[in-house]
């Protein structure tokens, strides 16, 4: 499927620009163009994170399905999960356009969309009108012209606990002023004692506890990634998901497209995340869940991530280059490679690499 797409569709698609393409391949799985793919259900892929069963550990990032609009259409074509958003209380236009970027001899991209959204209200409407039981998770974030960012936050737990399988609060994004600043430990401690405390209130509620990862960047440094460490230990939050884009743009071939600001994702982002997903695995311990994410384009380079330390992947950037038919080929590859492992469950294999990755500078 993905030579097929990168002989005809892809040429079409890239005949267009890169958000007018985006348009088009949400449309596309809307209207049921893009073939369901049923991946074979293999035991070895299954595994229990964060008080939630996985059918296989592959899924889809947010930013693709920013509005909840095709959920149950990416469930759909192999991936275990999928997170909408990122969502804000209030709709925003984002920045201006153009403001995504093919790297395509990177098989990168570069995006400053900043958070642009319909808000909680449309995204909580649709969500509400699923009955399906996949794993939708929501990725929550806040207005660029908040007074109180983490209120924002809040709201977005609130608004969305009633149909979220698992919460992410995105404070890594670099395209909004200032939002990496609530990675600082101060302000990342405030942050997660108000979005905690408003989970557990709900919990109370409703009798159901809903899983809340937070989402870092890959451009940490070494008192950056142990302050987040601690915090996460400390305010037992449920998982990480690292990482985020990259504002480095070490190594690319398309250095005219290179000097696009925004956050870089895709290929070239696999060594830099991995990296730092392994010295966080390494800074927290075994117990905490984590997702790996970071130029994920193929069987192998997920099941690198979880060597790293990561105990789920997602995709997206890597998408854009592989077409949809990637997520059916990484689950049904993973399954190769664990016959070829000899191994009872993929998670046997999670740290296996952890020192050799923790060891590495990027």
């Amino acid at each position: 499927m993905i030579d097929l797409f990168k002989s005809a569709a892809r040429k079409g698609l890239f005949l267009f620009d890169p958000e007018t393409a985006h348009g088009m391949s949400i449309a596309a799985l809307k209207s049921g163009l893009v073939p369901v793919c049923k991946v074979p259900s293999d035991p070895r892929l299954r595994q229990m994170v964060a008080g939630i069963e996985f059918a296989n550990p592959l899924g889809m990032a947010a930013g693709f399905d920013k509005n909840a609009e095709v959920p149950e259409a990416l469930l759909k074509i192999g991936f275990g999960f999928t997170e909408i958003g990122t969502v804000t209380p209030k709709p925003q236009a984002g920045n201006p356009k153009p403001r995504i970027f093919r790297l395509v001899d990177d098989e990168g991209v570069i995006n400053r969309l900043g958070f642009n959204n319909e808000g909680h209200a449309a995204a909580f409407a649709r969500l509400s009108a699923i009955g399906g039981s996949g794993i939708i998770g929501v990725n929550i974030g806040a207005n660029k012209d908040s007074d109180d960012r983490i209120d924002d936050y809040v709201k977005g737990i609130r608004r969305f606990y009633s149909v979220a399988r698992y919460f992410t609060a995105n404070i890594s994004s670099p395209n909004t002023p200032g939002l990496r600043d609530l990675q600082a430990r101060e302000s990342l401690s405030a942050l997660l004692s108000a979005v905690l405390a408003a989970r557990d209130e709900e919990a109370l509620k409703s009798g159901r506890k809903i899983p809340v990862f937070l989402k870092i960047a890959p451009d940490l440094t070494e008192e950056g990634m142990d302050d987040i460490a601690a915090e996460a230990l400390s305010h037992a939050l449920d998982g990480l998901i690292v990482s985020n884009t990259t504002l480095a743009r070490d190594g690319l071939k398309d250095q005219r497209q290179a000097k696009e600001a925004g956050g870089l994702s895709g290929k070239p982002v696999f060594e830099k995340s991995t990296v730092v997903l392994a010295k966080i695995r390494k800074r927290v311990g075994p117990d905490l869940p984590i997702i790996g994410v970071g130029g994920v384009s193929s069987a192998e380079t997920a099941l690198e991530k979880i060597k790293a330390g990561a105990d789920l992947v997602q995709l997206y950037s890597c998408m854009v280059y592989e077409g949809p038919g990637l997520a059916g080929d990484i689950v049904r590859g993973l399954s190769k490679l664990l016959d070829r492992e000899k191994v009872s469950s993929i998670r046997d294999l999670r740290d296996r690499n952890t020192n050799y990755w923790a060891a590495r500078n990027v």
